[in-house]
């Protein structure tokens, strides 16, 4: 999405104040402030601190969906890219929780909204997992019969994952690397690797 520098600024100035004093304590007066660019500048691109709200949390989302975008184009095995976009996923979005302050305890009391900003992440995340068990089941790596249904498995268990990932509750005690290959074996598992491909799990 094409967006133009100053309503770029004016989102990041946004982020930036809901992050460090909270949605609540943060007026658009605030942001017309900091950003240096005017009520009116403010008011011409936003008509409300809903609006610009719903704004910091597509930028933040876009980002996400650039770096997985960057691992789907990535050459390596179906199989293994799967595993890369679970934990870019995860790993991404614990960062954006963490960097983001007082904005990140808004992101759980208001999940209906940003449910409904991600609408759009979502759907691209979900023609990514496609396009990789499609590649994956012309490769002969996968087993799998409807790859629309597995993409939507797969894509809503990583969102159950997100809330325990980012407080630490998942996997307890393993680092990314010591729980990756657990969590290749129940990834390969559950999509029917053929036998003959499956020594990568041994």
């Amino acid at each position: 999405m094409s967006i133009s520098k100053t309503r770029q600024t004016l989102v990041d100035v946004a982020r930036q104040l809901f992050a460090k004093n909270g949605i609540a304590n943060t007026t658009m007066n605030d942001i017309a402030l900091a950003s240096g660019k005017g009520r009116r500048t403010l008011y011409t691109y936003f008509k409300s601190k809903d609006d610009i709200y719903y704004a910091v949390i597509e930028s933040e989302l876009e980002r996400l969906s650039d770096k997985l975008d960057e691992v789907a184009a990535k050459k390596m095995r179906p199989q293994d890219k799967i595993i890369e976009l679970i934990y870019t996923h995860l790993s991404l979005i614990k960062e954006t929780v963490v960097r983001n302050g007082n904005l990140r305890a808004e992101f759980f009391r208001n999940i209906w909204m940003v449910e409904k900003v991600r609408k759009n992440f979502d759907e691209d995340e979900l023609e990514l997992f496609r396009k990789v068990y499609e590649a994956g089941r012309e490769d002969g790596e996968f087993d799998i019969d409807n790859i629309d249904l597995v993409a939507d498995i797969t894509h809503y268990c990583i969102k159950g994952l997100e809330v325990p990932y980012i407080f630490g509750r998942l996997g307890h005690g393993l680092t990314n690397e010591t729980s990756r290959p657990l969590v290749a074996k129940v990834v390969y598992g559950a999509l029917g690797k053929l036998s003959s491909k499956s020594t990568a799990l041994k």
